[in-house]
């Protein structure tokens, strides 16, 4: 279950400002980190929309797919998150988003 009150806090954080993207990924951080993976891809997914370059976004969302047993959506998100931090030059994110689909293609 997640922190009901910073649940709160973040969702009011949202009403006021809808295109936060730290509160919008850290709202997703906390329904996934409670296993509530349907309403953290929810959140990861407006999250992406609005800010197509937020590589974490991609990383944890992929993560949150994986552990819900669905590989391929995984994969999926992983290669967008590639290509994405290839776009705004982050090496570290690249190289464990390869690790993880790697990992997820051999498995």
């Amino acid at each position: 279950m997640p922190d009901e009150s910073r649940v709160a806090a973040l969702k009011k954080t949202l009403e006021a400002n809808p295109s936060d993207a730290l509160a919008r990924y850290a709202l997703g951080l906390e329904y996934s980190g409670s296993g509530e993976t349907d309403a953290a891809l929810v959140e990861f997914q407006l999250l992406l929309a609005a800010h197509p370059d937020y590589t974490n976004g991609y990383f944890m969302s992929a993560q949150a797919l994986a552990r819900a047993e669905r590989n391929d959506e995984a994969k999926t998100m992983l290669q967008q998150g590639i290509a994405s931090a290839r776009r705004t030059g982050n090496k570290h994110a690249v190289s464990e988003m390869e690790a993880m689909l790697d990992e997820l293609t051999r498995a």
